[in-house]
């Protein structure tokens, strides 16, 4: 993230948060900790906080928490391979046989034909 997204990132902070400290101090302390993370996914991190917290947000939940949805995204991708496959196995499958559950009857009573 460049320093100017950190000012931006700032600037939507102060505005839900009158008292969050928008320093140039603060921007550089919180530029060395992000600037390894990319401003769009911070930018969504803040503005959902700003739905569900009453404190303005530190570097922590700035970040978010990327395992998280590092696995939350490897789970979809696999579930949506999931689907593709039963999609695949629906669209392959056939009906039985004519006569197959009459057979099976047969045989469960004790009247094998076959």
């Amino acid at each position: 993230m460049e320093k100017l997204e950190v000012i931006l990132l700032v600037r939507t902070i102060k505005a839900n948060y009158p008292g969050f400290d928008q320093s140039p101090e603060n921007i550089d302390r919180l530029h060395k900790y992000l600037q390894d993370f990319p401003y769009q996914v911070a930018m969504h991190n803040v503005n959902n906080h700003i739905l569900t917290e009453r404190f303005p947000p530190n570097i922590a939940e700035i970040r978010g928490r990327v395992g998280e949805l590092l696995e939350r995204d490897r789970l979809r991708a696999a579930t949506d391979k999931l689907f593709a496959e039963m999609d695949a196995a629906r669209a392959a499958a056939v009906p039985p046989p004519r006569g197959l559950k009459e057979k099976i009857y047969a045989r469960l009573l004790g009247n094998p034909r076959d």
